[in-house]
C-alpha cells in the first residue's frame, strides 16, 4: 500500500511480533532512546512460548528448557536491571533423565565428573571416555561460534572464515560442518543409545540428526554450562520482558493484527493494520516466520525474501498439554522417553510426510524439579512428539489423533510410565500454522540440513530499505536465546542504519 504525501512519517521502529525477538528488539531500541512501537496480534507476549490453562495453573506449552542465561543477563543489564532480580531462577542439577525401555532411567548432570561416573555404570568405560572427549570438542565448537556466528550479524561462509580464522585450517576443520551429527557420533559412543541421546540436540533447531551437521554438537556444551528453572513456568520470562521494555519507554499493542506494510517510493514507512489504521514509521522490523513476508504483505516483488520450501522446513510437532497422574516412572521435570528406531522415525516426517509410529516423546513435568517430588497426585504436564510441518495443506483427523495419541502413550508404557489424562489439549501442525502464519507448522523456520543450511537463514537487514528481520526463522536461528540474539542483533543494526541517516 502506497502512502499519502501529505502524511508525516513519525521517526520510530514498528516492531510485528512480541515473541522473544520482538520482545528483546523493543527493550534494546527503547533502552537506546529509540522510539519503539511493538504490535502483537495475540493478546499476551511470548509469541511460541505459549501457556494454556488449567486448573492447576498455567501449562508450560511451548520452549521448556531455559539455558544460555548470558544472553538475557546482558539484555537485562543494557537497562541497569539484573535478571536474576527480574525472575526466579534456580539452576538445575539434573538437566534431563532419559529412558529407551522400562530397565531403568539415565540421567544427564550438570556435573560432568557425575555425568562420567554414570555413563561408566551404565553403558561403560568406552563410552565414559567418549563423553569426555565429546565434551571438550563440543566446547571448543561453541567457543569458535560464539561470536563469529551465534551472536553476530549473519555472515557468508567467506566472512565467517574470516571471523574464525581463514588460515586456521585445523581450527575451521574442527566446526565439522561436511559430516552428519549421527555420524560424527560413532566416533565417541559405541553405544547407540547415547547417539540417540545427543544426536537429539539436532531436533533442538528441528532437524534430522542424520543430515544436521556435526555442528550442533555445541548444544552439548551449552546445556552443561547451565539449565534453568523458572519459577511459575517458561512464560515468566516473556511477562518480565514486556515488562522491561514498557519500563524503558517501549509502547506494546496487544490484539491487533498487521495486514501489510506501508511503502513510500519503495521504501518501507509503516505498516496498515486489520482494522485499516494506518501507522507510519521510518523503519520496520518484522519478526514473524519469514514465509509469511508475501509480495502482497511487503508491496512489493522487488526484493522480498524467499518462503522457506514445504521440503525444507524443520520439524512441527504434536503436543497434549495435560492435568494428568503419572504412574510408574519417577519423572523430573525433563524427561525424553526414545523410541525402538530412530532413523525409522525420522526417515517418517521427513522422506514420507508422516508423523512416526513409533515416536521419541519429550514430557516437561512442570510441577517437579531435581527431586522429582509432588505434593499433589495430579500435575501438569506437556508431552511433545515430533511431526512434519505440512499443517498448511494437511489438518489430522480425530482418528488420525487418536491414533498418534495411541502411539506416544505406547511409547511412555514401554519405559514403564502410565498417564492418566484428566484434562488435555492437543496443537498439532495446522494449529501451528495458524498460530504463525507462513510456517506449514515449522517450530524452527529452515531445517539445519547440510552444511549450508544456516547461511540461507536470512539476516536482520533486507534489500528493502527500512525493513528488518529478526526470529526464529532468521539469522541465528531458532530457540528461546537464539530468537532472543537475533532481535538484539536487529536492533543493533538499525540503530546503525538510523544514526547513519
Amino acid at each position: 500500500m502506497k502512502l499519502d504525501p501529505q502524511v508525516r512519517i513519525q521517526n520510530r521502529t514498528i516492531i510485528i511480533g512480541a515473541g522473544m525477538a520482538g520482545l528483546a528488539a523493543a527493550i534494546s531500541l527503547a533502552s537506546s532512546g529509540e522510539n519503539a512501537l511493538l504490535i502483537e496480534r495475540q493478546p499476551y507476549p511470548g509469541g511460541k512460548m505459549r501457556e494454556l490453562p488449567s486448573a492447576l495453573g498455567g501449562i508450560d506449552s511451548g520452549p521448556t528448557v531455559f539455558t544460555m542465561k548470558y544472553v538475557f543477563d546482558e539484555l537485562f543489564r543494557k537497562t541497569g536491571k539484573s535478571f536474576e532480580q527480574c525472575l526466579d531462577l534456580k539452576k538445575a542439577k539434573t538437566l534431563a533423565r532419559h529412558a529407551w525401555d522400562d530397565s531403568g532411567s539415565f540421567d544427564l548432570h550438570a556435573s560432568k565428573a557425575e555425568t562420567v561416573d554414570e555413563i561408566g555404570t551404565f553403558f561403560g568405560r568406552e563410552c565414559a571416555e567418549g563423553f569426555q572427549t565429546f565434551c571438550r570438542d563440543s566446547e571448543n565448537i561453541f567457543n569458535s561460534l560464539k561470536d563469529t556466528f551465534i551472536g553476530a550479524s549473519r555472515p557468508s561462509p567467506l566472512q565467517l572464515g574470516s571471523r574464525v580464522g581463514l588460515l586456521n585450517v585445523r581450527k575451521l576443520w574442527q566446526l565439522q560442518p561436511f559430516t552428519s551429527l549421527m555420524g560424527k557420533l560413532h566416533a565417541y559412543f559405541p553405544d547407540p543409545r547415547l547417539r540417540q541421546l545427543f544426536g537429539r540436540y539436532a531436533t533442538y533447531v528441528g532437524s534430522s540428526p542424520y543430515k544436521a551437521p556435526a555442528t550442533l554438537m555445541l548444544i552439548a556444551h551449552v546445556e552443561q554450562e547451565g539449565v534453568w528453572f523458572i519459577n511459575g513456568g517458561m512464560h515468566k520470562l516473556a511477562q518480565a520482558m514486556e515488562m522491561l521494555a514498557e519500563e524503558q519507554g517501549a509502547e506494546i499493542r496487544q490484539g491487533e493484527t498487521v495486514a501489510r506494510l506501508l511503502m513510500d517510493r519503495h521504501k518501507v514507512c509503516g505498516v496498515v493494520t486489520d482494522k485499516g489504521e494506518m501507522l507510519t514509521a521510518k523503519r520496520v522490523l518484522y519478526c514473524g516466520d519469514i514465509s509469511a513476508l508475501s509480495e502482497e504483505f511487503v508491496g512489493t516483488s522487488n526484493g522480498t525474501p524467499k518462503p522457506v520450501a514445504p521440503a525444507e522446513r524443520s520439524l512441527s510437532a504434536i503436543t497434549w498439554s495435560m492435568e494428568a497422574k503419572a504412574e510408574g516412572f519417577p519423572l523430573h521435570q525433563h524427561n525424553v522417553f526414545f523410541s525402538q528406531d530412530y532413523r525409522e522415525e525420522f526417515d517418517s516426517i521427513f522422506e514420507r510426510g508422516y508423523a512416526p509410529t513409533q515416536p521419541t516423546v519429550y514430557m516437561c513435568a512442570q510441577d517437579r524439579g531435581d527431586d522429582g517430588t509432588l505434593s499433589d497426585p495430579t500435575e501438569r504436564l506437556m508431552c511433545l512428539i515430533n511431526s512434519p510441518a505440512n499443517g498448511d495443506v494437511n489438518r489430522l483427523n480425530e482418528r488420525e489423533l487418536e491414533q498418534c495419541q495411541r502411539n506416544m502413550t505406547r511409547s511412555l508404557s514401554n519405559c514403564g510410565l502410565n498417564i492418566t489424562p484428566h484434562q488435555s489439549a492437543i496443537t498439532q501442525p495446522s494449529d501451528f500454522e495458524n498460530l504463525f502464519p507462513g510456517s506449514g507448522g515449522a517450530l524452527y523456520g529452515r531445517a539445519s540440513h547440510g552444511w549450508m543450511a544456516s547461511f540461507k537463514r536470512e539476516g536482520a537487514k533486507t534489500k528493502i530499505p527500512g525493513l528488518y528481520l529478526a526470529g526464529g526463522s532468521v539469522h541465528p536461528g531458532a530457540g528461546v536465546p537464539m530468537a532472543t540474539l537475533s532481535g538484539m542483533i536487529a536492533a543493533e543494526q538499525i540503530m546503525k542504519d538510523h544514526a547513519l541517516t
